[in-house]
């Protein structure tokens, strides 16, 4: 049942499920008055990638801090606040208990309600902050370090999952091969900025289309490939070209990613595809998506790069969709590392 708005929603949500800190304000799910993110990208860059135990203590140091930020910014009090929404799921558990903590003791403190947002669905709706007119259905995309989704959303709420990893997520993929070039951490942004230097053709890297009319995707056997190619090309002496190996390893990923989800769309009769996640923000991914949605007269949305990453605005936007249908959390909610899409507290 449909709460009577008679005022505006303000939102505070929080964001802690990996390395980022965030917090926003948002009025009425759209707009966002706040969204402080405090990176750990510096802390974790000399493990070469993100090490769980550490991400925990940094947000403990700074979440206190950053939910003063998002509040002073959005100039807002608690008192203002009409609920709280917080990610519980899925990423790392000590990571996703501090911020979880955070959140409930503020729903409590001020005896406002609590709603406990699956982080994959937020990255969804970061799409909604900066498309004001985006509404369901349509199928959507999602592509970060951890997961790999394609999803046809009915309506908000409402998923049916069509493809998923079964091994490696795009995004891992991206940072193992990064790793393996000496490229750093994180290795997306790294390799789409050489790949625009390489030639996408140079090497045949092979892309897993698995079983007929299968959504899956598989990385596993294209991030295997690249290793065993600079492998050989060191046992043999020989110089490794970088920028090609990153331009035809990236070519590989996107081509797949985006052959599956127009092939989806144009089956399910959806006229509109969605970007989301972190490896949204990837300059090739956008460009030949785009091309291949406009030939098959498909609308293509994608978020602003700051709204791709981990952020709390998208966990408000979610917050809110769930708070004006009348759903909550109780306050017992837990930490879920490993939350499926489509599931609710």
């Amino acid at each position: 049942m449909k709460l009577n708005l008679k005022e505006d929603v303000i939102t505070l949500a929080i964001e802690s499920s990996c390395d980022e800190t965030s917090v926003s304000v948002l009025k009425n799910g759209r707009q966002v008055l706040s969204n402080i993110i405090n990176s750990q990208i510096e802390q974790h860059k000399k493990f070469g990638g993100v090490v769980p135990e550490v991400a925990s203590r940094k947000h403990i140091e700074n979440i206190n801090e950053v939910i003063s930020q998002a509040l002073k910014e959005a100039n807002v009090t608690f008192d203002d606040i009409t609920h709280v929404g917080v990610t519980y799921g899925p990423g790392l558990v000590g990571a996703l208990l501090v911020g979880l903590s955070a959140g409930k003791a503020i729903a409590f403190a001020k005896e406002i309600p609590l709603n406990g947002v699956n982080h994959i669905e937020g990255h969804i709706y970061a799409n909604f902050i900066d498309h004001k007119n985006l509404k369901p259905p349509f199928i959507c995309l999602i592509v970060s370090g951890g997961h790999t989704h394609l999803v046809y959303m009915k309506d908000y709420g409402e998923y049916e999952m069509i493809g998923r990893t079964r091994d490696d997520a795009a995004g891992e993929a991206f940072d193992k091969v990064a790793r393996a070039l000496g490229l750093g951490y994180p290795g997306g942004p790294q390799i789409d900025k050489l790949a625009k230097e390489g030639n996408p053709d140079a090497i045949n890297f092979p892309k897993a289309y698995l079983e007929e009319g299968s959504y899956d995707f598989s990385f596993s056997g294209l991030k295997s490939a690249v290793l065993n190619y600079i492998n050989t090309q060191k046992m043999k002496g020989l110089e490794i070209p970088v920028a090609d190996v990153a331009a035809s390893f990236q070519k590989s990923v996107v081509e797949i990613l985006t052959e599956k989800a127009v092939k989806c769309a144009v089956q399910k009769g959806v006229d509109r595809v969605v970007l989301a996640g972190g490896v949204a923000a990837n300059s090739g991914l956008r460009t030949h998506l785009k091309l291949e949605c406009d030939k098959n007269n498909i609308d293509l949305k994608y978020p602003s790069l700051t709204l791709c990453t981990d952020n709390a605005a998208m966990i408000g936007c979610v917050a809110y969709y769930d708070y004006i249908k009348g759903l909550s959390s109780n306050l017992d909610l837990n930490a879920i590392p490993n939350l499926k899409i489509g599931d609710r507290n």
